[in-house]
């Protein structure tokens, strides 16, 4: 989709940058980081999708606190406060006449979300609260927070990483070694802020404390947190629970809190379409039996710093080539690339298994070591996309995957008995988000 107009609405003398996308009601009020870009988010790999979603069953409405992306600048030493904030966005509704938008906040913007609904209940139908807090300090009294030393080396961080892409490795963990998404969020955060502002602004809401209000807040309530949340612990979901009256805490598995890739993404959106909408999305799908495959090269991001982005690149593209040329040879269907990871499907698993040997053996003679996951299951097709138990589970199995090695889910092995693949038993394994205990095996095509 093309991007949005952006347009002002004004504070007294000041001007607040506002986007709205999607005409149908309920509008979505969408908090996505402590500094921003109406324009340059669509780009984003996180935040674009998540925006093109929620205004597939909403009216979208994003805006640029003020001091950051395209609203007025503030001064450094005199930052706009919690409750300046809370006046742009009330501006904003005034400006596109919406009455009781439902708020979604997600990490760092919760207590901005948390103070408003419980501020101004009669400007807001609902509360989103994504990964989460309404404090990030630990405490005395509150055990599940961070450490000071912890959030000062956070803030450290981010002044100087800034520009780089670094964030990626705590957002989004499983994808830290993506490079392609390392440099489309590292050109989103230079479009952003400058690495001081960046920084200042981050210390201010990180010193955010919104406790007290919480019982306060009087308006349905959705949190959602995952387990293995490495930089906000799950104990901050927990607490925003059980503090808020009636709220409804789904706790989802894995660590990709600001998720990059689909698999990851759509469940946080699927559950918070059912909150907006009160339909829990089903797609009209087509429903069929495919052998799902995922590529990456390993250590890319080594690879990066030692060749140089310019040679690392046309070697991706190369690696590119390559895998396509074995996909059309083994009949397989590119689904999606990311960087110098693949998705495709197979109508059989053994030309998957072949097919994945022929990439990691392409993928040593070009000088990388390439890791293959494969499962067969039932996949949903979307459009060009796809979805599905099956995708996940060929996901997890993928990053479990040595370099140079195809491993493959049971399910995979006891469907080639007689092709004359060899395979090489590696234990049981428990796969992120998905139940029970999982045999895999190292396949030899």
């Amino acid at each position: 989709m093309d991007v949005p107009e952006t347009r002002y609405a004004r504070r007294g003398d000041d001007h607040i940058a506002y986007q709205t996308v999607g005409d149908a009601p309920p509008d979505i009020v969408l908090l996505s980081m402590w500094v921003s870009n109406v324009e340059s988010s669509w780009d984003n790999p996180l935040l674009g999708p998540t925006q093109r979603r929620l205004s597939s069953f909403g009216r979208l409405i994003h805006f640029d606190k003020m001091g950051t992306g395209l609203s007025d600048p503030v001064p450094l030493q005199g930052l706009p406060t919690l409750e300046e904030w809370m006046d742009d966005l009330r501006v904003v509704l005034d400006e596109v006449e919406s009455e009781r938008p439902v708020i979604v906040g997600s990490g760092e913007t919760g207590p901005m979300a948390i103070l408003f609904a419980s501020t101004y209940p009669e400007r807001t139908s609902g509360l989103v609260l994504w990964d989460s807090w309404a404090r990030l300090a630990r405490g005395s009294d509150h055990p599940e927070g961070m450490p000071q030393h912890m959030i000062d080396a956070n803030v450290e961080f981010i002044e100087r990483t800034w520009g780089t892409g670094a964030q990626v490795a705590w957002l989004s963990p499983d994808d830290a070694d993506d490079h392609e998404l390392r440099a489309a969020w590292a050109r989103y955060e230079r479009q952003i802020a400058s690495p001081r502002t960046a920084a200042v602004i981050r210390k201010m809401v990180n010193g955010l404390d919104v406790r007290n209000v919480l019982p306060a807040i009087r308006v349905p309530t959705l949190v959602i947190h995952h387990l293995e949340n490495p930089y906000a612990r799950v104990g901050h979901g927990r607490m925003l629970a059980e503090r808020i009256p009636n709220a409804r805490l789904v706790e989802l598995a894995g660590p990709n809190w600001g998720p990059m890739k689909s698999v990851d993404r759509e469940p946080i959106l699927d559950e918070i379409e059912e909150f907006v909408t009160g339909i829990r999305p089903a797609p009209d799908a087509d429903r069929v039996l495919a052998t799902v495959l995922f590529t990456d090269v390993v250590g890319s991001t080594a690879h990066a710093a030692v060749r140089g982005d310019r040679t690392w690149l046309d070697l991706l593209e190369r690696q590119q080539a390559m895998v396509r040329r074995q996909l059309e040879r083994h009949r397989g269907r590119e689904v999606s690339t990311a960087g110098d990871g693949f998705l495709a499907t197979f109508d059989g698993p053994a030309r998957a298994i072949r097919c994945a040997d022929a990439i990691v053996q392409g993928g040593r003679a070009l000088g990388i070591e390439i890791r293959a996951g494969l499962h067969t299951g039932e996949i949903e097709l979307l459009g060009d996309d796809i979805g599905g138990m099956a995708v996940h589970i060929t996901a997890r199995v993928s990053a479990l995957a040595s370099g140079g090695e195809v491993l493959v889910s049971s399910t995979v092995r006891d469907l080639v008995v007689g092709s004359g693949i060899e395979f090489d038993d590696r234990g049981l394994h428990e796969l992120k988000g998905v139940p029970g205990e999982w045999r895999l095996f190292a396949a030899h095509g």
